[in-house]
């Protein structure tokens, strides 16, 4: 029996859908909503948005439109750089539950580290939080040495960082700094933008197990205790991403995948990107 893993409990003590869709670069309009329905249709429970995004009214009415009682749903979004500090980032999360259609978040992510402002932006999200408006609170694209940073002012440690990580960048290092911290690591660009679908190590495995290569580069994530949101407006591909929990991968699979780590970033490195 495959480990089914479908949840994993933050240390704040909420549950959290270990597989969710992401709807980065998705249009704000029937490509979004129809994602998110096909998504919620397949079984999903997490929506991964951002104020960036420009989607939040799509992800919204879909949300609206599904049958799916909105308790049952984990919905996450996140702060833009533009608008970090304490005021503005109070105005921030309004204008994204306006959007959401939503009372409260489930999630609240930091998008970026922005030198100068994140502890601010920190402190009006752990308002948030005590006022019971967000469920959990976390960041995105954090090193260590932001997270130390951040937590030598913190009252309350982030639940959750949301990084890049696929094959082609394992993130070791930050891995282990967020266990040992009890702070749940997420996957954004899971399947490094499409580059790893064609790979002759995932597509041996795939084979091996019956599965497409997407599959089984999402039930890595899986393995390695990583909360995955991969994106794809395909409802076909959406169902099919959804599909990895009635397999498990063995340990050889799991370290020849490990062994196509290159420390290659799809995105930009949280040290060297231009706020």
């Amino acid at each position: 029996m495959a480990k089914q893993w479908t949840t994993t409990t933050l240390h704040n003590g909420v549950e959290m859908p270990t597989l969710g869709l992401g709807v980065w670069k998705m249009e704000n309009n029937d490509e979004v909503k129809t994602a998110v329905q096909a998504a919620i249709d397949a079984g999903y429970k997490a929506i991964d948005t951002a104020a960036a995004y420009k989607n939040e009214e799509g992800v919204g009415a879909a949300i609206k439109d599904s049958s799916t009682p909105r308790e049952d749903l984990f919905i996450t979004s996140k702060v833009w750089n533009d608008d970090q500090g304490y005021e503005s980032t109070l105005k921030a999360f309004e204008d994204t539950v306006t959007k959401l259609g939503v009372d409260t978040l489930d999630l609240y992510l930091i998008h970026w580290p922005v030198e100068g402002k994140y502890k601010e932006t920190w402190k009006a999200m752990e308002k948030l939080y005590k006022d019971g408006r967000i469920r959990a609170i976390g960041v995105s694209n954090f090193h260590p040495a932001h997270l130390e940073d951040l937590m030598k002012d913190a009252e309350i440690k982030p639940m959750v960082n949301q990084v890049e990580f696929h094959p082609l960048l394992n993130q070791q290092e930050l891995r282990d700094y967020c266990n040992q911290h009890s702070i749940q690591m997420e996957a954004w660009s899971p399947l490094a933008q499409g580059k790893l679908l064609d790979n002759d190590v995932v597509k041996q495995i795939a084979d091996q197990h019956g599965k497409s290569t997407a599959q089984v580069i999402i039930r890595w994530d899986l393995e390695h205790e990583v909360v995955t949101i991969p994106k794809s407006s395909n409802p076909e591909r959406i169902k099919q991403n959804f599909d990895v929990f009635d397999f498990e991968l063995t340990k050889d699979n799991i370290r020849a995948i490990d062994e196509l780590n290159q420390n290659e970033r799809m995105g930009p490195d949280p040290d060297h990107f231009d706020f």
